[in-house]
Parts: C-alpha cells; sequence; structure tokens
C-alpha cells in the first residue's frame, strides 16, 4: 500500500521563515514523509531529531544535478546521517542538458550512490518528453542508457501529462523501477501553459493515475504543487483531503 508524502518545494517559503512549526503542521494534516529540496542550514541530525519527533520518514531529496557531479562524497555522508535513501536530480537547465554526458554521469552517480547504499533516482518536467533523441522522448532514451541498477524513476505524473503522454501508461511501462511518483494537478492559462492547482481542481485524471502507481506497487505518493495561488499550507491541506477521499472510496493509499 502505497504511503502519502509532500514535496516540501510546495511549501518552500514557510519552511524558510519556520523550519520546524511548518514541518510540524505538515505532519498533523496527515503526510506520512516529506521529499526535501533543501535543508536551510541544518544539520543532518538536527533534522533527523525533528523528523523522528513528528513520526515524519523522509522519503527523498531533491539534489541539484551539478552538486551531484561536484560534491558527491558530501551529499552521501549528509544523507546517510539523515537517513534518506534516495537522491533525486530534480531539474536540468539548458545548458546542463548535455545528454550523452548527463546519461554517463547520472550512471556514475547511481555507482557510487549504490555503492554507498543509497539510491538515484530523476524527477522529470515535460521537457523531457516534448525532446526526442533518436525519434524517442529523451524520457525513454535516459532509461535505456543508464542501467535500472544505477538509476530509478521518480515519476512527475503531471508533466507527462502535460507533455503529451498517457501517465497511466507511462506507469506501467516503468512498474519495478519506480519507487515514487508526484502526483499534481493542473489547469491552463489563456495561452495554454499549465498552472498547477491542488489536487481535483484541475484536468488530470488523479484516480487513474493513482491506482497506477499503487498497482505498480510505488513506495510513495508524493503531493507537490509547483506555484499556490491559495496559502500553501491550505493548499496542501485541500489535496490531502482528496486522498483521504480517494482512500475512502477504495483507493490503496496509508493515509
Amino acid at each position: 500500500m502505497a504511503k502519502i508524502g509532500l514535496q516540501l518545494y510546495t511549501v518552500r517559503d514557510q519552511l524558510e521563515q519556520d523550519f520546524e512549526g511548518t514541518l510540524r503542521k505538515v505532519a498533523a494534516l496527515g503526510y506520512q514523509g516529506v521529499e526535501f529540496h533543501t535543508f536551510f542550514g541544518r544539520t543532518a541530525e538536527e533534522v533527523k531529531a525533528l523528523l523522528d519527533e513528528l513520526g515524519l520518514e523522509i522519503l527523498g531529496t531533491h539534489v541539484a544535478y551539478q552538486r551531484l557531479v561536484d560534491h558527491l562524497d558530501e551529499e552521501i555522508a549528509y544523507h546517510k546521517a539523515v537517513g534518506n535513501k534516495y537522491l533525486v536530480v530534480p531539474y536540468l537547465t539548458e545548458e546542463e542538458r548535455q545528454w550523452s554526458e548527463v546519461f554517463d554521469n547520472l550512471a556514475k552517480i547511481g555507482t557510487a550512490l549504490k555503492e554507498a547504499g543509497l539510491v538515484l533516482c530523476y524527477h522529470n518536467h515535460e521537457f523531457e518528453l516534448t525532446e526526442e533523441l533518436d525519434g524517442k522522448p529523451v524520457f525513454d532514451v535516459m532509461y535505456e542508457t543508464v542501467s535500472a541498477d544505477v538509476l530509478q524513476v521518480e515519476m512527475d505524473t503531471c508533466w507527462v501529462h502535460y507533455g503529451g503522454y498517457d501517465p497511466v501508461e507511462y506507469i506501467a511501462r516503468y512498474t519495478g523501477r519506480l519507487p515514487i511518483i508526484h502526483l499534481k494537478d493542473m489547469s491552463r492559462n489563456e495561452e495554454g501553459n499549465a498552472v498547477t492547482v491542488e489536487l481535483g481542481k484541475g484536468e488530470v485524471n488523479l484516480s487513474a493515475i493513482a491506482d497506477a502507481a499503487v498497482g505498480a506497487g510505488v513506495d510513495w505518493i508524493v503531493v507537490e504543487q509547483d506555484h499556490c495561488a491559495n496559502p500553501p499550507i491550505q493548499s496542501i491541506e485541500t489535496s490531502i483531503q482528496w486522498i483521504k477521499e480517494y482512500a475512502n472510496q477504495g483507493g490503496q493509499v496509508n493515509v
């Protein structure tokens, strides 16, 4: 049964202003785990002690690609100390998208993490679906090129949808290599660009995605909202309420 987490980027401003208080609110809302994007200068021991107190698991951390290339030993030490298993490449700038070099580096980083007992994942946006290599989406070429032994999938299902593909199909395609998904909803502005909204407020078929993720054996379904029109704490409360309603209707998630 999949557990429910929150990507803390959603409440980044609140976390920066009140790290402990924001995590307490996240735990009180019923999220079981959190995915960090930064630790705001806290030591691994400070973070672990607070999470243990709140009963929150650290389900993963987004770590900048160049940081993993240049300072991998430091990241390994920190994440082993904080109790985090999954290190996730969150985004590549246009300048970083030298794909042959990226694939080589992901293989090297993933191998080093595996030797340390950790796991490398990659988190997609839409460009990995819309940009092609050899007639295939970069998303697929990446995972064909880099072995599953050293690179797992953190699928942002909303960006798969926005990229023009069926998230349910993509989840099925990567079953067995997919420990984490991001569950995110979106609408579109007048220009047709994605606008992230609370779960259940947009166009994404969330129930079908969650069903597929559970069927694929994911460990974590992670709520994320890149930008919130409403106060972020209110937004994450609305989203976990959707999750609870989904569970009440038979969804196989822990809430």
